[in-house]
């Protein structure tokens, strides 16, 4: 017998085999026409006798013992099975060649920190950690996206304790501009007992701050309709409040996406804002509307007071939508003299006072105006006379106009108020003043005499000259006995004339409103009835009171015999230049 296991040799016998953990393996190891004790030896040592393996519950010996079949079975490698096994025939004292049983195994499901949702804001760049553990050999990672694969991440391993398995950590930097919210990054770890390798994916959570869009409707719209603001925003993570203003302040009575109101011109100018909040903070965005309405003072001119020769400047700010046009014209006028908001008059005269008008067209829309005064400060002007045609005996009047700015701001009151016959009233206007000369007992030598009615002020003076006018209704006979009466008169007159003149006697009249008011007697030689009223004139002017303060006005009223002239005669004295006219 043992001559016969002598020749006894392995027709199989075990060899090198790669296997992944989990998986049955079969180690083979045929002796055909052996009968005798066979052994399997794992890293040296015997795993049991025949085909008792029972410490080794995984492990079993299998095949027709008869023909020499001892196939090692392992069922479900483990990672301890990755060794050197060998077969021994013991009686026949063979031993098979050491086969290496490797044990791969595959690296546990991979790992995205803070998955399955990163999120991150916006701007900032995204960091990916992945990590395979536990695999054999150690797992190698790439990183997808879209279906493409993402360069530039970097790679650790670390070798576990049992010396066999390996860690691995990936991690992958992308820049904000290559991060889209939403996107899905797949991490896939592989090794040689998962060739087509384990995934897991994270979607990308990029949180921002609300992204508003402000819209109104309609536009343009006219004042006094109702409009429609829709404030709509995307944000991540969601809106918590919405909240409106306008012009700054804050309407309450709205909370939501939508606030409607009935808009006016402050519209055009006040914006409507709309600030929208979630947890990681606040977007505001402001509208304007596009509300037509007519025009509207926003810098109101001012009424002007200048002295002569002086530029005269007004300023009249309109607004209004669309464009609006203004016209500057004098009031009465109808002559445009400027379409900007500054209106200016170079050099003034007196002609130029009155009022000026500046008035805003919104097409189709509306037009509003706006006036102004210019009063221009110079010397007095007598603007008309009047007088009544009078009877003999009975009382008359005489009244000079004057148009003075500045205006009388004082009266003087010098004894009775009245001088012989003469009574002189003067009342204040709005333009300056009315000045009237009451006579009493008329007599015919008045209708010949010559009044003159002067005015001063801080600018000048004027002068006009004025006659009484006769009733010519009056009979015959009483023309001849007033006339007879009025010669004896006039020769009294002119006696008293004479006396105040040579002394330069001033009589004293009543006035009011600030204004002085004298009445001036001056007697005329027979011999220079001749002489022209210029004379007549500079002698108003050297009885002119003394020096006036400014803004004042003296009244002249002067009478003398008649003397060869106009009916009306009119001096004008500005500045003492003296101007006939």
């Amino acid at each position: 017998v043992l001559r016969a296991w002598v020749g006894a040799m392995f027709s199989q016998e075990p060899q090198d085999l790669v296997v992944v953990a989990g998986q049955p393996v079969t180690l083979p190891c045929s002796i055909p026409g052996y009968i005798g004790v066979v052994l399997w030896i794992k890293d040296g040592l015997a795993l049991g006798v025949g085909r008792d393996l029972s410490g080794y519950p995984r492990y079993t010996v299998i095949g027709d013992h008869t023909s020499g079949e001892h196939h090692l079975r392992i069922q479900r490698v483990e990672l301890m099975d990755d060794a050197v096994f060998e077969c021994q025939a013991i009686t026949a004292a063979l031993r098979s060649r050491p086969a290496h049983l490797t044990v791969l195994v595959p690296p546990e499901d991979p790992v995205i920190n803070g998955g399955p949702v990163v999120s991150l804001r916006a701007g900032d760049p995204l960091n990916l950690t992945c990590h395979a553990d536990n695999a054999k050999p150690a797992a190698t990672i790439i990183w997808i996206r879209n279906g493409e694969v993402l360069n530039g991440a970097m790679y650790s391993r670390t070798l576990l304790r049992d010396m066999r398995r390996e860690n691995t950590v990936s991690t992958l930097y992308i820049s904000p501009s290559n991060i889209e919210s939403g996107q899905q990054i797949t991490c896939r770890a592989s090794n040689k007992a998962v060739p087509n390798g384990k995934e897991t994916s994270v979607t990308i959570d990029i949180q921002h701050l609300p992204l508003v869009n402000l819209s109104v409707e309609p536009q343009p719209v006219l004042e006094g309709n109702l409009v429609k603001f829709h404030c709509s925003a995307k944000a991540n993570p969601p809106v918590t409040q919405y909240r409106w203003a306008k012009g700054g302040s804050v309407i309450k009575e709205v909370s939501g996406d939508t606030y409607e109101v009935i808009v006016d011109h402050s519209f055009f100018t006040e914006p409507v804002s709309c600030e929208v909040t979630n947890p990681l903070g606040s977007t505001n965005i402001s509208r304007n509307v596009d509300v037509y309405f007519g025009p509207r003072l926003a810098a109101e001119p001012l009424s002007l007071q200048v002295d002569l020769g002086s530029d005269a400047v007004f300023n009249c700010a309109w607004t209004g939508n669309p464009s609006l046009t203004i016209v500057w014209m004098k009031r009465g006028s109808g002559v445009v003299l400027s379409n900007e908001n500054i209106l200016t008059l170079k050099s003034v005269r007196q002609d130029d006072a009155g009022k000026y008008v500046c008035r805003a067209v919104v097409p189709r829309v509306g037009a509003g105006e706006k006036e102004v005064s210019l009063t221009v400060n110079g010397p007095p002007t007598i603007s008309k006379t009047q007088t009544k045609q009078e009877l003999h005996g009975e009382k008359g009047q005489i009244q000079c106009y004057i148009t003075s700015t500045p205006p009388p701001d004082r009266i003087t009151v010098l004894e009775s108020g009245t001088s012989g016959r003469y009574t002189v009233e003067t009342v204040s206007t709005e333009e300056g003043a009315i000045s009237t000369l009451t006579m009493s007992n008329i007599v015919p030598a008045d209708f010949q005499t010559i009044y003159n009615c002067t005015a001063w002020n801080s600018f000048g003076s004027d002068t006009e000259i004025i006659r009484l006018q006769e009733q010519a209704s009056v009979p015959v006979a009483v023309i001849i006995g007033v006339a007879v009466g009025a010669f004896v008169a006039f020769i009294v007159l002119l006696g008293t004339i004479g006396a105040f003149c040579c002394t330069h006697l001033k009589g004293v009249v009543s006035a009011k409103n600030d204004i002085r008011v004298e009445i001036v007697h001056k007697d005329h030689n027979a011999a220079r009835e001749n002489e022209d009223h210029a004379a007549m004139k500079q002698l108003m002017v050297r009885l002119a009171p003394h020096p006036l303060t400014e803004h004042s006005v003296s009244l002249c009223w002067a009478l003398s015999r008649p003397v060869i002239m106009n009916a009306n005669y009119r001096h004008h004295n500005t500045n003492n230049t003296n101007r006939e006219h």
